[in-house]
């Protein structure tokens, strides 16, 4: 009975990764044009989403999976189409793979920190112009430097402290944090981050996303989210619709005139909406600038004081 229960536990696990073992790269690491990293505008052609040069773009789509899918075409991965994401109307996808990486770095939803010091963590190919300090502190990273340094024996310095395996002895919201600083002390042209504050509290949020753009400021960002304190920070926000950039402009602007904008960034249902409009109507005002809007608003003004 063990035996068969081995073996039929084993044989699907030996098939997937003699799956693995067999996938090759799909494109030339090559690529097909010099290795010189690009620069200018970060477009998406099947989606028409356009990040300018050197702004700080987010992006809101009401569908994970999608979102996910644009991610990794904006880091060179072309499509199932074969549409590949441009960076200063240049192909990703031609550009040889160190290149690539160079111009553009896209950070997971779930980034993965390996075992070993944080010194070593933090130890990236980047540009050199970025300090480690600065990243941290742009990340919010106080709390997490003393928690490293509490629980490793004999670390006085916080980069010589010691990180589990997969950082289980930190919190969500601390592992994203150092993600976070990772991927800002690498500065590469363009920075793509898919929801880098989802674990983290309301005012810790509101100082990473000052953080951030202060620390990129010059430099071409894109934060994929719906929170409305990074939106709010933006230069421009983006919204996709049925995987199309249905509208463009500021967070406040699209709150007021993008019904469908608004009702994903607040989670606000159809009922809601229609009542929300009936209130503002009733109390004089335009159906756009509804109660629902104006507390959102509020809310993000005590929350900018408080942080």
């Amino acid at each position: 009975e063990e035996i068969a229960m081995a073996y039929s536990f084993s044989r699907p696990s030996a098939k997937r990764a003699a799956r693995v073992l067999a996938l090759e790269r799909a494109t030339d690491t090559a690529g097909s044009r010099p290795a010189e990293v690009p620069t200018g505008d970060l477009y998406d052609p099947e989606t028409g989403l356009l990040a300018p040069s050197g702004r700080f773009t987010a992006v809101v789509c009401g569908d994970p999976d999608a979102a996910g899918r644009l991610a990794e075409r904006l880091g060179g991965h072309p499509s199932e189409k074969g549409t590949s994401a441009l960076l200063g109307g240049v192909p990703l996808d031609e550009l040889p793979l160190e290149a690539a990486r160079t111009a553009v770095l896209v950070q997971d939803k779930d980034p993965v920190l390996l075992s070993g010091t944080l010194r070593e963590l933090l130890d990236v190919p980047s540009s050199g112009a970025v300090d480690t300090e600065d990243a941290l502190a742009a990340a919010q990273c106080g709390d997490v430097l003393a928690a490293l340094v509490q629980g490793s024996v004999g670390a006085d310095d916080p980069l010589d402290a010691r990180i589990t395996e997969r950082a289980r002895s930190l919190s969500g919201g601390q592992r994203q944090r150092l993600a976070l600083a990772r991927s800002l002390i690498t500065d590469p042209e363009a920075l793509v981050l898919d929801e880098p504050t989802s674990a983290v509290d309301s005012h810790t949020e509101a100082r990473i996303a000052q953080g951030v753009r202060s620390l990129r400021e010059g430099r071409t960002t894109v934060v994929f989210t719906s929170s409305p304190l990074l939106l709010d920070r933006a230069d421009r926000v983006v919204f996709l619709h049925d995987g199309k950039a249905a509208a463009t402009g500021t967070h406040r602007d699209l709150l007021h005139g993008e019904p469908r904008y608004r009702a994903v960034v607040t989670r606000e249902t159809d009922e809601e909406s229609a009542a929300h409009r009936d209130t503002a109507v009733l109390e004089g005002g335009a159906p756009g600038d509804d109660v629902l809007h104006r507390d959102v608003l509020h809310r993000l003004e005590e929350i900018e004081e408080t942080a």
